[in-house]
């Protein structure tokens, strides 16, 4: 990843202004390797953080292929985190299901149920998430 790419951003859901980040540990290999999308709430000393790790047919960005990319096969649906689309279509399948306020100041779920949710909503709805990379 570049330098800019790990920046602070800024989201806005409704009267709640959100801070993210998102980082890339690849090692000591690929296997051990993880993507991480970190949540602030302004104004909070919460975090919330998705982390997706590689696994059976779960591919993770090493900046191989799109930085922040994360990859569902055999269907190839696929996401990228510096989409401020993506971030808002996550933190909105995540936020129901999590008490954000009353655990302890982070809060680290695994991302990949989240993705699947987000992927398999919009399939159903006919909704484009992300434009998939490849030709």
């Amino acid at each position: 990843m570049k330098n800019d790419d790990r920046r602070l951003r800024r989201l806005v859901v409704g009267d709640v202004a959100w801070r993210w980040t998102v980082r890339q540990q690849v090692k000591p290999s690929y296997e051990d390797g993880r993507l991480t999308l970190s949540l602030f709430p302004e104004g909070t000393r919460h975090r919330l953080v998705f982390v997706f790790r590689p696994g059976p047919d779960r591919v993770v960005s090493n900046t191989y292929f799109d930085a922040a990319a994360l990859v569902r096969l055999p269907d190839r649906s696929y996401l990228n985190l510096f989409e401020p689309g993506t971030v808002r279509r996550l933190l909105d399948a995540a936020l129901p299901t999590l008490d954000l306020f009353v655990r302890e100041q982070v809060t680290e779920v695994d991302g990949w149920p989240y993705f699947d949710a987000v992927v398999d909503s919009a399939n159903e709805t006919g909704d484009l998430v992300d434009d998939d990379p490849s030709p």
